[in-house]
């Protein structure tokens, strides 16, 4: 019953003290889940007033960085707002897609990493597989998952903290005992005593000189750091890919390329044999083509080992399952044209890019660093309710309560100059974050200077080494007829398919390296699919 009763007196009570200050509760509770309002620390903490003007005024110095990109710090100072999720894909897959191998676990059997399956899949595919598989961006998401969690451990500050305990206790006092067996005490005046106590307290931080706006601000930046961090990885891992899967694409074209060029070195060799029975040719011609079908045979082969290494790469890259092998399914082609003027690539590189955003998000928290570090200096002011219970357990006295409230100062008016170099700390912090942003913008505007120039150099050689590969097969065709007419020589034949051969490879080249510029340009300005 007793205890029963101090259960009841605790919830009344803290409900009691909820009521005094239910604006602060109430406030703090709606701006931190719906975000709607954006003085919500400042109403929690009602004497930091000045500090939603010193925020605005950095947000304003920030934007002043670059004079292109700005973050709204008002905005984003306590309540968490949804992550910028990359873009998502649309694969159009023909097959299922691999999934990746179990991240703890490795293969102890020769049949566990034999090569069971060859699957071809299109650089979009290969793309979603990279967005679900690749370790580097799961890390990146449990790293915002953490700052996450990191904010809502700093807005629990908006709110009070409850704490209730209680003790029973039962004793016997060797005193007594011997008061009564020495006559001095009544008899049975020794028995034991059963006592119950019980307290709940409530504690709420009233005014803490921008402490706790400053650490819920830090942290919310540091989310904003996080989400931007996964954009970047993301467009980083989609770059590497694309990259990969070019490469895969250039090892085929060059195995085929060198099966095409071994297929001609044995009909040349053919022809010269044929010539040498008919007697029109001669030994020299026959084994000058059999020279040139063992060359185009090592050709091929280095060129499947090429292939193989640029198969295992991509499928490391996509972290796919050991037996997985993979292949490309898309055609070697031009990736896009890139139709912006120069000018106006850069301009959307320094919109787009989430680095700038990062580097002032940087800057915010060192700004929100500084500011903490001089709270500690000003006075902590906090609201401390407590409400007791006491009952002794077989006497004729009910059980008695009691309760107090009242107001906890602190300041602390000298550290030794501690919060002061913390505070210079923070704002050496806020001068690299400065020089960061303009490096970054410097180095943003050249990628997109080197790409573009690259761009438009390797389009011209698509369109040259297209009109090359033109005119070598038909080279190679009238020196085949002239060989064969007995107007030509064999060394003008191989010559002939040697040129072929380059002028094939020298167009897969402009063409891939074309798309390979096109996609660092595209990761240079952060433009999505």
């Amino acid at each position: 019953m007793n205890l029963y009763r101090f259960l009841l007196h605790s919830s009344w009570v803290a409900i009691a003290l909820t009521f005094l200050f239910p604006t602060s509760i109430k406030s703090a509770e709606a701006k931190t889940l719906a975000g709607e309002q954006k003085s919500q620390v400042g109403e929690a903490d009602r004497g930091n007033k000045l500090e939603g003007k010193e925020i605005a005024k950095t947000s304003t110095e920030a934007a002043k960085l670059g004079g292109i990109v700005s973050i709204s710090v008002s905005d984003s100072l306590i309540a968490s707002k949804p992550p910028t999720s990359p873009a998502p894909l649309t694969p159009t897959p023909s097959a299922p897609l691999p999934s990746s191998s179990p991240p703890l676990l490795f293969p102890t059997k020769p049949e566990e990493v034999q090569i069971q399956q060859n699957q071809a899949i299109t650089l979009q595919e290969a793309l979603e597989i990279a967005r679900q598989n690749n370790p580097q961006l799961q890390t990146s998401l449990l790293e915002l998952e953490r700052s996450r969690a990191s904010l809502r451990e700093s807005q629990a500050a908006l709110y009070p903290t409850v704490s209730i305990n209680g003790n029973i206790t039962n004793s016997r006092s060797a005193q007594d005992r011997l008061s009564v067996e020495s006559g001095v005490a009544p008899p049975n005046s020794d028995k034991s005593r059963t006592v119950f106590g019980g307290q709940a307290e409530v504690n709420y931080n009233i005014y803490t000189s921008g402490r706790r706006a400053a650490s819920i601000r830090q942290a919310s930046e540091q989310v904003r750091i996080d989400e931007l961090n996964v954009e970047t990885r993301h467009q980083e891992i989609k770059l590497q890919v694309t990259t990969r899967y070019y490469d895969l694409q250039a090892a085929d074209e060059q195995v085929r390329i060198a099966s095409a060029a071994t297929e001609n070195a044995s009909a040349s060799l053919r022809d010269a044999q044929a010539l040498e029975r008919a007697g029109v040719g001669t030994r020299f011609d026959v084994l000058r083509s059999q020279v040139n079908l063992a060359n185009a045979q090592q050709d091929l082969a280095n060129a499947r080992a090429r292939q193989q290494i640029s198969q295992r790469q991509l499928a490391s890259l996509l972290n796919l399952p050991q037996t997985i092998n993979i292949s490309t399914a898309d055609r070697v082609e031009i990736a896009g044209l890139w139709e912006q003027r120069l000018e106006e690539t850069i301009i959307q590189a320094f919109q787009n890019r989430p680095e700038l955003q990062q580097r002032l998000a940087e800057r915010n928290i060192g700004e929100q660093r500084r500011k903490f570090a001089l709270g500690q200096l000003g006075p902590q002011v906090a609201l401390v309710a407590t409400y007791d219970v006491l009952d002794q357990f077989n006497d004729s006295v009910s059980a008695t309560d009691g309760y107090s409230i009242g107001v906890r100062a602190n300041w602390n008016l000298f550290d030794g100059g501690a919060a002061r170099a913390q505070a210079a700390q923070a704002k050496a912090n806020i001068a690299i974050a400065e020089t960061n942003f303009a490096n970054q913008r410097n180095q943003i505007r050249f990628e997109v200077e080197q790409y573009y120039a690259q761009l438009q150099s390797n389009l011209d050689n698509v369109q040259t080494a297209t009109a090359a590969l033109d005119q070598a097969t038909e080279a190679l065709r009238l020196a085949r007829l002239r060989f064969q007419a007995g107007v030509g020589t064999q060394t003008d034949v191989i010559a002939a398919e040697n040129d072929l051969t380059r002028a094939q490879g020298n167009r897969i080249t402009a063409i891939l390296d074309y798309n390979r510029a096109f996609a660092n340009l595209q990761r240079a300005v952060s433009a999505r699919n």
